[in-house]
């Protein structure tokens, strides 16, 4: 883990850093293909101008935006994910940008976006650092920017880790923060531990004019 980057608190819970999971085989939450979500928001013409995929991972999601024309940068922390992103970016012809970012500190980057993608990485976050990402996300936004975000969703059975409920989702997303739910549904997560996917939701997130 980097020196100057604290541990998240799936980190801690994990007991390792994020990068460790990407280095004895395929991360648990890693298909080789995108989330049919995204897939489907896609389709629907969701996505526009340069667009962030934040918390990347071997960068599929990004892949498939990058290949259908879309101008792509994926960040994330794990540097073995975006090497093999980078790869399969050459092997495939697809002009896409990975590198190692850390979503708390997206200012770094110094640009902006017009549509940012989180599948994953939200329900990863505890309540604090997720006021810390959204600030993050702001940093390199302007009023009318959208996120779409893919997360876990609390429910009774299987939940999958980290679920969050709506109080959880919503409470960050807000005006005060720079941001309004635009439209919240319930969707699905696919993992290889859980192939006919579980529980998620599927949120439009409209950037908005900061509030004092």
């Amino acid at each position: 883990m980097s020196e100057d980057r604290p541990a998240t608190s799936h980190e801690r819970r994990a007991g390792r850093p994020w990068d460790e999971s990407y280095q004895d085989g395929p991360a648990p939450w890693d298909l080789g293909r995108p989330q049919p979500a995204i897939v489907e928001l896609a389709a629907q013409d969701a996505f526009h101008g340069t667009v962030l995929d934040a918390g990347c991972g071997t960068g599929e999601n990004a892949l498939h935006l990058a290949a259908h024309g879309l101008s792509i940068v994926g960040i994330d922390v794990a540097e073995t994910a975006v090497a093999q992103a980078n790869e399969k970016a050459r092997e495939r012809g697809i002009a896409a940008e990975f590198a190692v970012g850390d979503a708390l500190r997206l200012s770094a980057l110094d640009r902006t976006f017009d549509t940012v993608l989180d599948v994953g990485l939200f329900h990863a976050f505890d309540a604090e650092e997720r006021l810390a990402y959204v600030a993050s996300l702001a940093s390199v936004t302007e009023p009318g920017a959208r996120l779409h975000v893919l997360c876990f969703r609390d429910t009774t059975g299987n939940s999958g880790p980290h679920p969050v409920t709506r109080a959880e989702l919503e409470a960050p997303l807000r005006p005060e923060t720079g941001w309004q739910i635009e439209t919240l549904r319930d969707s699905r997560i696919v993992a290889r531990f859980a192939p006919d996917g579980l529980p998620a939701w599927l949120a439009t997130v409209r950037r908005e004019p900061q509030q004092s």
